[in-house]
């Protein structure tokens, strides 16, 4: 079996690490599968530096499309394009496509095209908002696929409303925790935080990613002095990168004292900062699924979750882009008044194991 898994951003490396641990495993008990790792984008993105592989422990994608653009639209194309390119020189019996970018539903369409079986890896998640480009891909990409691998029974039901054939779901789990259990032993305490003198604990953790949030600026600003006022001499570390570097940079108040600005962190020193941390406040999903396997309070500044059930049963809370929410949340937070968590079903490391006996039985 050739299986082609295709990643369209920083974060799809990091989900499909375990899958590709599983079958280099399944490769050295003499077992007829092989497999190559696509990336769409292009092999000097700065996001993907040496020492994410290396912390994953697997290789770089052994192909990349270069098909960047500016216009969603276009970048579409150019995957399509170059992706068809790849599939006609490369036989495949499987493409595995990650999460909901634009680039995921270009390959997807490409491989539905080319007669290639598909299968979704964290299929189901739903926004239920039809203007979200992101939402459009999902609802694509889970109609075309052969195979849906869903993280937990929200997005099975989402799928089974949307009347999915049955026979093509599989409640795997959640294969970013397959990541998270094989790395923490290995997390890394950043030099960061002797640098500014920070303990273990006692300090609250900022990310920022969401574009839409980032150019509210006049909103950003607010819900910043929000955090700040909040979290009084609690330290904040914000591991940022870009425009949201800027952005924050630019809007913080002008007498925070508390609030630090780090240069972004390799996949070990993250994982130790957010494990480590009295509380983060993010607008990633993964950061707070990884909160919830943690036991560490989170606050999502958003509406919804692509998993409702850090909500349900894990430590995350949503506050949207409301300042006023946010400080509450916040204070509470720093006070250590905070709700109990369980962790979800099939939280449990072997979600990779489950997707390659399905792909091998299938």
């Amino acid at each position: 079996m050739n299986i082609c898994i295709v990643c369209g951003a920083r974060p799809n490396f990091i989900k499909v690490a375990p899958l590709v641990k599983a079958i280099e495993r399944e490769q050295q008990e003499g077992a007829d599968v092989a497999f190559s790792l696509v990336y769409a984008g292009n092999a000097d993105d700065p996001s993907l530096e040496e020492s994410l592989f290396t912390d994953l422990g697997i290789e770089r994608p052994s192909v990349c499309l270069d098909a960047e653009a500016d216009s969603l639209n276009v970048l579409a194309g150019n995957v399509m394009f170059k992706f068809d390119q790849y599939l006609a020189q490369h036989p495949t019996d499987v493409v595995i496509v990650v999460d909901d970018l634009a680039s995921t539903m270009s390959a997807a369409i490409t491989a539905k095209k080319r007669g290639v079986r598909l299968a979704h890896l964290v299929a189901g998640t739903r926004s239920f908002d039809i203007n979200m480009p992101k939402e459009i891909n999902r609802l694509v990409i889970d109609g075309l696929s052969d195979l849906l691998f869903t993280a937990g029974a929200g997005s099975d039901s989402n799928i089974n409303r949307e009347g999915a054939n049955i026979s093509k779901t599989y409640m795997v789990g959640n294969i970013l925790l397959d990541t998270l259990r094989a790395n923490h032993s290995r997390f890394q305490r950043p030099q960061v935080m002797d640098d500014l003198g920070i303990a273990d604990g006692s300090y609250l953790v900022f990310t920022l990613n969401r574009k839409a949030l980032i150019h509210s600026r006049d909103n950003l600003a607010d819900m910043l002095t929000s955090l700040c006022k909040a979290a009084g001499d609690t330290p904040v570390v914000a591991p940022l990168r870009g425009m949201a570097a800027e952005a924050v940079k630019d809007l913080l108040p002008a007498d925070t004292t508390h609030f630090h600005i780090v240069q972004p962190m390799p996949y070990l020193q993250f994982g130790w900062l957010t494990a480590h941390a009295l509380g983060i406040i993010s607008d990633s999903g993964n950061v707070a699924e990884e909160a919830t396997f943690n036991s560490v309070p989170c606050i999502t500044l958003n509406n919804y979750t692509e998993h409702i059930e850090t909500v349900l049963q894990g430590t995350n809370v949503l506050v949207g882009e409301d300042p006023q929410q946010l400080a509450d949340y916040t204070a509470k937070m720093v006070d250590g008044h905070w709700k109990t968590a369980t962790l979800p079903d099939r939280w449990d490391g072997r979600t990779a194991e489950r997707i390659l006996h399905i792909l091998l039985e299938r």
